[in-house]
C-alpha cells in the first residue's frame, strides 16, 4: 500500500473508526456503534469499492440500528422486572465516570457499584436489601456492554467481508 493510494487510505480510516467504535463499548464518551457505522460509510462513500458496497452499508446499518435498540431494551426490561429503578442507574453511570478519571479503567467499574449501590441504599434504607439491586443493575450494564461489543463486531465483519469482496 501507498501512502498516495487513496482507497487503500479510506480503507485504514475506516478500520481506525471501527477499532475505535469497537473500543468505545468500554471508554466512556466513544460512541461505539456510530462509530462503527461511520467507519462504513466513510468506506462505501470514499473507498471506491464496487457495488456491492452499498449492500454492506445497508446491512451494516441495518445492524447498528438493531444493536442499539437491543442494548436498551433488552437490559431494560430486565431492571423494570427487577425493580430497579433509573435514577440508581444514572447515580452509578455518574460515578461511574468520575470514577474512570479519577482511577483509569478500573474506576469505571468501581464507581458504578459504588454508585448504584449508595443510590439503592438510600432509597430501601438497608445495604443487604441495596446488594441484590446493585448485582441486577452490573449484569444489566454487561449485558448492555455485550450486546453492542457483539453488534460492532458484526458491523466489522460486514466491512471486512465488503472489502475482501470488493
Amino acid at each position: 500500500m501507498s501512502l498516495t493510494d487513496s482507497e487503500a487510505a479510506v480503507a485504514v480510516l475506516a478500520g481506525l473508526a471501527i477499532l475505535a467504535g469497537l473500543a468505545g463499548v468500554v471508554v466512556p464518551g466513544l460512541p461505539a456503534l456510530p462509530l462503527c457505522w461511520g467507519g462504513v460509510l466513510l468506506w462505501a462513500l470514499l473507498g471506491g469499492a464496487g457495488p456491492g458496497r452499498w449492500a454492506v452499508l445497508a446491512a451494516a446499518t441495518v445492524v447498528a440500528v438493531g444493536g442499539t435498540v437491543v442494548k436498551y431494551a433488552w437490559p431494560g426490561r430486565n431492571l423494570k422486572r427487577t425493580g430497579v429503578p433509573t435514577s440508581s442507574l444514572l447515580a452509578g453511570g455518574l460515578l461511574g465516570l468520575v470514577g474512570f478519571f479519577v482511577i483509569p479503567v478500573v474506576g469505571l467499574v468501581l464507581g458504578f457499584v459504588g454508585g448504584v449501590w449508595a443510590a439503592e441504599r438510600l432509597r430501601l434504607g438497608d445495604s443487604r436489601l441495596a446488594w441484590p439491586a446493585t448485582r441486577q443493575a452490573v449484569a444489566a450494564a454487561g449485558l448492555s456492554m455485550l450486546v453492542e461489543f457483539l453488534a460492532g463486531l458484526l458491523v466489522a465483519a460486514l466491512w471486512a467481508a465488503g472489502l475482501l469482496l470488493a
